[in-house]
């Protein structure tokens, strides 16, 4: 995200968490991101988290808070410790919080603890839909959209934000865009599990290869992924556009979540993969899975959503939750539930 602020003319203040001294520190000494195997622009300042309060100035126009998701409480820490007026927070984090028996975006979260501790209101905002970060790193043609309740602030920040290669919509459907962020993660778990089914079959004669499910797989994640837009309060357009579908078809492509689904192909459970292969990665699919499978549980015995109508759902929280080999229910898919 640096990128586009610094071909706007913008002074970027770059910020790790504790976990990020290595990325910092090379960002400080030679400009490269390690991760993302790209130099930054000259005129980026990088800072240690301990120096959160010297890059925060008086003069910063927005925060941009992209932490993983399980390091969303300890960034609202940071921010209740150094933010004196209402600056406006963009975030980049996806997910959702369990509370009381339901889901609430996570930027609503941001939005609320900041005002309870803080004294004031600060207007959070949220980027979804598909963006690659490597991608984005190199100026690819981008698209994303940024929502808030507030139509004017999200307007405002898409225009700030564009380029000739960022191209953000605005949108005040908050919790349609922060469902589908979130539970692509998830559902891309499921798409990637036909690629690793495709490394353990005895190759065909034809060396044909396994896309059929694959399309199934991702047909069955995006209705059930309306189902689950719709029941929590968001709207169908979000999960029709870039922040469900367009999210969905990139996430798929690549990543930690895709593999994931690869390696339970191959027949590992949740747990083998979580202590071998992907030991030291965070699945940001798996760990809503884990986090929202009771909420989700008690909403389906409860009738507010269908069981009949989330097999895909039902069947990936069964795997990350109790271990058990992931198994596509076909017979089930494409009802309506």
């Amino acid at each position: 995200m640096v990128l586009p602020f610094c071909d706007r003319d913008m002074t970027v203040r770059l910020v790790g968490t504790h976990l990020d001294r290595a990325i910092i520190d090379s960002v400080k000494a030679t400009g490269l991101h390690p991760r993302l195997n790209v130099t930054l622009p000259k005129g980026i300042a990088a800072y240690h988290h301990e120096d959160f309060g010297k890059a925060l100035s008086d003069d910063s126009d927005f925060v941009l808070l992209g932490v993983a998701s399980a390091g969303v409480g300890w960034a609202i820490d940071r921010l209740c410790e150094h933010i004196k007026r209402p600056v406006p927070v963009v975030m980049i984090t996806k997910g959702l919080q369990p509370e009381n028996g339901d889901l609430l975006a996570f930027p609503d979260v941001v939005s609320r603890e900041l005002k309870k501790r803080l004294g004031f209101e600060v207007p959070v905002a949220a980027i979804g839909g598909p963006c690659i970060a490597g991608e984005l790193a190199v100026r690819r043609q981008t698209g994303t959209v940024i929502v808030a309740h507030d139509l004017a602030l999200a307007e405002k920040l898409c225009r700030d934000f564009e380029t000739d290669y960022y191209h953000p919509r605005a949108s005040t459907d908050m919790m349609g865009v922060e469902v589908c962020a979130a539970f692509k993660n998830f559902f891309a778990i499921a798409v990637g599990w036909a690629r690793g089914q495709l490394a353990v079959m005895a190759e065909a004669q034809n060396k044909a290869l396994n896309n059929n499910p694959a399309a199934i797989l991702f047909d069955q994640a995006t209705g059930e992924l309306m189902k689950l837009t719709l029941a929590l309060g968001g709207t169908a357009e979000s999960v029709w556009g870039m922040p469900g579908v367009g999210d969905l078809y990139v996430t798929c492509q690549a990543g930690r979540n895709s593999r994931l689904g690869d390696h339970l192909g191959r027949g590992m459970t949740y747990d083998a993969v979580k202590t071998g292969p992907m030991k030291d990665d965070t699945v940001e699919g798996a760990e809503l899975g884990r986090a929202v499978a009771p909420t989700l549980r008690a909403m389906m015995a409860s009738g507010k959503l269908s069981p009949s109508a989330l097999p895909l759902t039902a069947a990936l929280i069964n795997s990350l939750v109790e271990d058990k080999p992931f198994n596509p229910p076909w017979g089930l898919f494409h009802r309506s539930g």
